[in-house]
C-alpha cells in the first residue's frame, strides 16, 4: 500500500511538473507579441469577401472588392450575388464611415465630409442592381429599401470585427435616403446619420411643396427667365427636335423605353428649370440666354448644358433602372404644375414606369415612405438632415417630431443639391461638427467644452475630398 501512494505520489509530482513547465512556455509565448497581420489578409479572411484590385494612396490603404450578398436576405439559401464595395482604410483604431450614394460606388479613392471632420476610415458600398452588383438572373422583386438596408448592416457586421471603434452612415441624396432608411430598419447598428439633401415624398400623390418652391425660389427675374427659355424650347420643338434627332443619330441615341423621341425630347426639357436650381446657384442665372431674342443654338445648348440630351435615350436610361423601379415602386417622385406651359406640353412631368423597359413589372407600394417618415419623427436619435435653401429635392424634407434625441435638421443659405456642413451658418457649422466628432467618439476636450472650436480633424485634401456630384436630371436625386 505504501509503494502504490508513493508511486501516485510520484506521479502526481511528475504531471505538476510537466503542466507547470507547459503552463510557463505557454506564458513565455504569450508574452512575446504576435506579427500583426495585414490589414487586407483581415479583409479578405471575411467570408465572401474577394479583391479586385488595390490602388496606392498616401496616407491610406485603398481597396476595391467584392462582398458576396444573398440575392435575399428573407431566403438566403435562394442564391447570393457579388457586391461591390471600396474601402479607404485609416487605422482601425480610427471611426468608420460607412458612405453610400445610392447608386454605383466611385473605384477612385474618396473621402465624404463626415470622414473628413473625423479622419476615418471610409467604407463605401455600390446599391444593389446597380451594374456589376446585380443578380443574375435578376427578380426585381428584390430590389427595395429594406433588402438594401440588410445589405448594409450584415457588411456592417462583418467588418465591425475589425473596425471597432465608432461608426457612422452618411449619403447624400438618394445616399442620404439610403442611410436613413438604414437607421431606421438597424437602429442598433449606427453611432450617428449625417443624411445630405435627403428627399422625403411622404405621400407620393401630394406634391404640393414643390409648387410653392418654384414659385418662391431665387429671385422673380431669375425664374421668368427660366420659365421663359424653357417655354421657348417647346414654342420651336419642331426645329429642336430636328437637332435631337441628328444628335441622336450621330451619337447611336435610342428611345425603346420611353417611346420615342417625342417624348424624349419633352422630358428634357421639362427637367430645364428643375436641374437648374438642383446643381447651379443664383448667380448663374446671369448665363441664362434671353429667350425672346436666342438662337435655335443657344436655346438648345442652353437645355444640354442643364438638363443633358441624352437623358432620357435608352443609352441613359440604361445605368438608372434600378433608380426608376424604385421610384416607381417604393421611394415616388415629384410631380408639379406648370401653368406657363399649358398648351404646349403633351405629356406633363413622366412617370417612373415610362423609363423602365416594360418587361421588367412595376407596382407602387404605398406607405413605405410614410412608415420611414414616422420612425424618423418618433425615434431619431444622433441623426443630422442637412438641406440646401434652393434645391428643389428640400421642398419635402425629414422633419423631427417630440421623441427624437440629440438630431437636426439644418439648411444651408442659397446653397444647391450641393448643400454641405461647410456651407451651414457659421453656429449651426460648428454645432454639426462638434457632434459629428462626438458621435464619432473622437472630439476634442475643446470642442466638448465649446462647439465653436470644433473642427475637422483631418487636413484638406483636393483630390480625396472633391465630390462626384453628377448633373443628374430632376427625377434622379
Amino acid at each position: 500500500m505504501r509503494k502504490t501512494l508513493g508511486w501516485l505520489l510520484s506521479l502526481v509530482v511528475l504531471i505538476g511538473t510537466m503542466g507547470a513547465a507547459g503552463f510557463t512556455a505557454q506564458a513565455a509565448t504569450a508574452a512575446q507579441p504576435a506579427a500583426a497581420t495585414d490589414i487586407k489578409d483581415q479583409i479578405l479572411g471575411i467570408p465572401g469577401m474577394s479583391l479586385i484590385e488595390e490602388k496606392p494612396y498616401t496616407g491610406y490603404r485603398f481597396f476595391v472588392l467584392n462582398y458576396e450578398q444573398p440575392v435575399d436576405h428573407r431566403q438566403p439559401w435562394k442564391g447570393t450575388f457579388k457586391q461591390r464595395l471600396t474601402l479607404l482604410h485609416k487605422d482601425v483604431s480610427r471611426p468608420s464611415v460607412f458612405f453610400t450614394s445610392g447608386y454605383n460606388v466611385s473605384t477612385s479613392p474618396r473621402r465624404s465630409e463626415p470622414t473628413t471632420i473625423v479622419d476615418g476610415n471610409q467604407v463605401s458600398l455600390e446599391y444593389r442592381f446597380f451594374t456589376p452588383s446585380r443578380p443574375d438572373p435578376a427578380t426585381w422583386s428584390n430590389l427595395d429599401i429594406w433588402q438594401a438596408a440588410s445589405d448594409q448592416h450584415r457588411l456592417f457586421t462583418a467588418l465591425k470585427k475589425i473596425y471597432k471603434k465608432n461608426w457612422l452612415a452618411t449619403g447624400a441624396s438618394k445616399g442620404g435616403m439610403t442611410a436613413t432608411y438604414y437607421e431606421r430598419f438597424y437602429p442598433r447598428d449606427m453611432d450617428g446619420v449625417v443624411a445630405y439633401v435627403a428627399p422625403n415624398d411622404v405621400v407620393n400623390n401630394e406634391d404640393s411643396a414643390y409648387d410653392r418652391f418654384f414659385a418662391k425660389v431665387g429671385t422673380k427675374e431669375c425664374r421668368d427667365k427660366l420659365n421663359a427659355v424653357q417655354r421657348e424650347a417647346l414654342v420651336r420643338r419642331e426645329p429642336l427636335e430636328a437637332k435631337y434627332a441628328v444628335a441622336a443619330a450621330e451619337n447611336g441615341w435610342t428611345f425603346t423605353t420611353v417611346g420615342d423621341l417625342d417624348r424624349a425630347y419633352e422630358a428634357v426639357v421639362l427637367d430645364y428649370v428643375w436641374a437648374f436650381w438642383q446643381y447651379s446657384l443664383l448667380a448663374d442665372c446671369a448665363s441664362i440666354p434671353d429667350a425672346a431674342t436666342a438662337s435655335d443654338q443657344q436655346i438648345w445648348d442652353s437645355v444640354d448644358a442643364i438638363s443633358g440630351f441624352s437623358a432620357y435615350a435608352d443609352q441613359g436610361l440604361q445605368t438608372y433602372t434600378p433608380y426608376y423601379y424604385q421610384a416607381g415602386t417604393q421611394l415616388g417622385s415629384p410631380d408639379i404644375k406648370l401653368p406657363h406651359l399649358k398648351g404646349l406640353s403633351r405629356y406633363g412631368y413622366q412617370p417612373p414606369r415610362n423609363f423602365v423597359p416594360r418587361d421588367i413589372p412595376m407596382t407602387f407600394q404605398p406607405g413605405v415612405m410614410a412608415d420611414v417618415d414616422k420612425w424618423v419623427r418618433g425615434n431619431a436619435n444622433q441623426m443630422l438632415f442637412v438641406y440646401g435653401q434652393n434645391d428643389p429635392w428640400g421642398a419635402e424634407p425629414f422633419r423631427l417630431g417630440y421623441g427624437v434625441r440629440d438630431s437636426y435638421v439644418m439648411i444651408a443659405p442659397g446653397a444647391n443639391h450641393g448643400a454641405s456642413v461647410s456651407k451651414l451658418m457659421e453656429g449651426e457649422k460648428n454645432l454639426a461638427t462638434s457632434k459629428i466628432l462626438q458621435w464619432a467618439g473622437v472630439a476634442p476636450a475643446a470642442a466638448l467644452a465649446d462647439a465653436g472650436k470644433a473642427a475637422p480633424l483631418a487636413a484638406p485634401d483636393a483630390q480625396l475630398d472633391q465630390r462626384d456630384l453628377e448633373r443628374e436630371p430632376q427625377l434622379r436625386p
